[in-house]
């Protein structure tokens, strides 16, 4: 294991991974989420063969033991990618990256009830800590819907992004799933495979010609989210993912940086404040599950052969 590799390699996804919402944000005004979807899917394809071609992996690397696992982890992830998309076109970056945290409270949520997987006071907590946090941040824009068109529309987008955090939760459910039986890479290009596929019903519902400076930031979208992919995948290659894992949170800081300059967003104190409650949740669940999981392997060695 390779620690400080892992977290440069993670580090590097997380600010790829903004750069790409951005990108999409900046098209938003005129281009559909649908539309949006089908670019930033198809333009990761050939990046992420290039990968598996590097790797040596293309002939092995894209076997699958459960198509309709790859399916429906496509299906769902598909949803949760045009939740967020439109929400990108209606919100601030940060307070979009804000609600989005509330995804890895939910897979908490979501793991108990699907995977049957135990879950103490101590993350229940956290994950009620979190909850509250979004709360925060949603508050400003849930006592809107009856007000002026655009506030309207905003709540209308932060219910959007949580119904995307919500579908993006149970997509890490199907990863879990997948993971037992599909190697990383089926996970990635299947994923991207479908979610090309799906965005194309999309079109009649008002598919666009983009303008040209449109199209250069949508297909730098797809190859950026596709090389993002990969620096996320590599980064768990080097490290655990308890390890990694917080540098997440790290994505605020460049939203912030990035919806500030390039957007002329100001954060709002009440966005920072329920941020800053969802970004502790998620860190202390990630030490609970690294201090599990060392119990658990300190358990396994005190083991006799025999158990």
């Amino acid at each position: 294991m390779k620690p400080l590799k892992g977290i440069a390699l993670k580090i590097t996804a997380v600010v790829l991974f903004i750069i790409m919402s951005a990108l999409i944000k900046a098209a938003s005004d005129h281009v559909p989420a649908g539309q949006a979807v089908f670019f930033r899917s198809f333009f990761a394809i050939p990046v992420i063969l290039g990968w598996l071609a590097l790797r040596h992996d293309l002939r092995t690397g894209l076997k699958v033991a459960s198509p309709m696992g790859h399916f429906w982890r496509g299906f769902i992830g598909t949803v949760a990618m045009g939740l967020g998309f439109a929400g990108l076109a209606l919100l601030p970056l940060p307070e979009v990256t804000a609600l989005g945290y509330a995804a890895p409270l939910l897979t908490v949520v979501f793991a108990a009830m699907f995977l049957n997987e135990q879950v103490g006071v101590f993350r229940i907590s956290a994950v009620a800590l979190g909850f509250v946090g979004v709360l925060i941040v949603l508050s400003p824009r849930l006592t809107t819907f009856s007000g002026e068109a655009v506030q309207t529309a905003q709540a209308m987008g932060a219910v959007m992004v949580l119904m995307g955090a919500m579908c993006a939760a149970l997509a890490q459910i199907y990863i879990r799933k997948l993971v037992a039986t599909e190697q990383t890479s089926a996970i990635v290009f299947y994923f991207s495979l479908t979610s090309t596929l799906l965005s194309l019903l999309t079109v009649p519902f008002g598919w666009v010609v983009p303008q040209m400076w449109e199209v250069i930031c949508l297909v730098l979208a797809g190859v950026i989210g596709g090389t993002a992919q990969i620096f996320l995948t590599s980064a768990y290659r080097y490290a655990d993912a308890s390890v990694v894992a917080p540098f997440d949170y790290a994505s605020m800081i460049f939203a912030l940086m990035i919806g500030y300059v390039v957007f002329d967003e100001v954060p709002t104190s009440t966005m920072l404040w329920g941020a800053a409650l969802v970004i502790l949740a998620g860190i202390l669940i990630i030490w609970r599950e690294r201090h599990l999981g060392l119990k658990r392997g300190a358990a396994r060695s005190l083991k006799t052969p025999q158990g």
